[in-house]
């Protein structure tokens, strides 16, 4: 068996909507297709993934430099010591040849984009989801039947209101989600308290709300945020600095109590060993939220857990970046806290399968093979598209 190509497309959000810190006009992803010579059904496995949101596209370094290594190298170093499936960490290994140590970012996200993709050939090929895949392997087969599951919203949009913030949270209670997080730091402190407050009427307490900056704030309106948000008593505070901003964040950390989140915008098990000894973070009451594909992939993923474990860190204090099936495939397989969930703000990239259901906060795991992108009917016409 073998990996026969590798092919990589770049795709507009084509998306208005804003956070504190920036719009998401000109946003694009990279859409990866693992090709490999194994036929079910007919067909030739295909594995898919996507370089998450947020960041934009990466094929440049994935054709330079990554698909080359990995498509050069002999098939027979490529797979697993049964011969019936792909080895993610010997493909992982093959891309990071004649790599130089840090600067994670510039190579984190392409790397981590097709390693995704290889993850969910291999699930496919062994014929499971692939949560139930990084269940076996790495949560000692223990798996959910269901997720909790939170979502993300409270955009700045173009002339919205407070009564549009306010239907807009009413419609995802309505939806089935029990936790709403919101946006902070794009209006003055004062708006946005009234904007937060106005929320909290809608889901009834500040446990059921989590907000985010954007790492919009330097020192001082970090921690004028913080005052005024303290007595919120909110379920997390995410992103109120720089992201790797240690000493400020530990300020924060010793000046509000209630829990702060962070880890979307770092990439490598290093800056989250960092951020645990240097920032302040408090294990088992703040949040980590690194998102897999953008911070080297599954394989690498497995090895920050098992430094945050080293750590004192609970898997239940992770709750990936996302709000996709790669997040929510992750968090179920891996035992985390929940995933995120962003329905309808990302074109065909936000969300789940169009069968997912939320109830009562959580959602129920699929059993289709792989990830399960081919439940998402847009979504999938992009990828299958991409490998035919």
């Amino acid at each position: 068996m073998r990996i026969v190509n590798i092919r990589e497309t770049a795709i507009p959000l084509k998306s208005k909507l804003a956070n504190s810190s920036f719009d998401f006009t000109e946003m694009t992803t990279s859409v990866v297709a693992v090709i490999t010579d194994v036929m079910q059904d007919g067909k030739q496995v295909s594995g898919f993934a996507f370089n998450s949101t947020g960041r934009y596209a990466c094929g440049a370094q994935m054709r330079a430099r990554f698909i080359p290594r990995i498509l050069a190298a002999d098939p027979a170093t490529l797979i697993d010591t049964s011969g019936a499936n792909l080895d993610p960490a010997k493909i992982f290994a093959q891309m990071m040849r004649r790599e130089k140590a840090g600067g994670h970012s510039e190579r984190s996200i392409a790397i981590g984009t097709i390693e995704v993709a290889v993850w969910d050939a291999v699930a496919k090929i062994a014929g499971k989801p692939l949560h139930r895949v990084l269940a076996e392997r790495f949560n000692s087969g223990k798996l959910p039947d269901k997720v909790s599951c939170y979502v993300g919203g409270g955009w700045y949009w173009p002339g919205q209101t407070i009564k549009d913030l306010q239907d807009e949270m009413r419609r995802h209670l309505d939806a089935g989600y029990t936790l709403v997080k919101m946006k902070v730091g794009g209006l003055p402190l004062d708006d946005d308290v009234r904007r937060l407050e106005a929320v909290l009427k809608v889901v009834g307490s500040g446990d059921r709300l989590a907000v985010d900056a954007n790492c919009k704030f330097a020192r001082a309106e970090a921690l004028a945020y913080a005052k005024a948000l303290s007595p919120f008593k909110l379920r997390w505070f995410e992103e109120p600095c720089d992201p790797l901003d240690f000493a400020l964040l530990a300020e924060l950390a010793s000046v509000y109590e209630p829990p702060l989140a962070t880890g979307e915008n770092l990439y490598s098990t290093q800056d989250v060993e960092n951020l645990v000894r240097f920032g302040g973070f408090r294990a088992g009451r703040d949040i980590i939220q690194i998102d897999p594909p953008q911070a080297y992939g599954i394989g690498q993923y497995a090895r920050t857990i098992d430094m945050l474990a080293a750590n004192a860190w609970p898997r239940t204090s992770l709750f990936p970046h996302g709000g996709n099936q790669m997040s929510l495939s992750i968090a179920a397989g891996f035992g985390l806290g929940g995933a995120e969930s962003y329905p309808g703000v990302f074109g065909d990239f936000g969300g789940f399968a169009d069968d997912a259901r939320i109830e009562n906060g959580t959602i129920t795991l699929s059993d289709r093979p792989g990830i399960g992108f081919e439940g998402q009917a847009g979504l999938y016409k992009i990828m299958r598209e991409l490998a035919a």
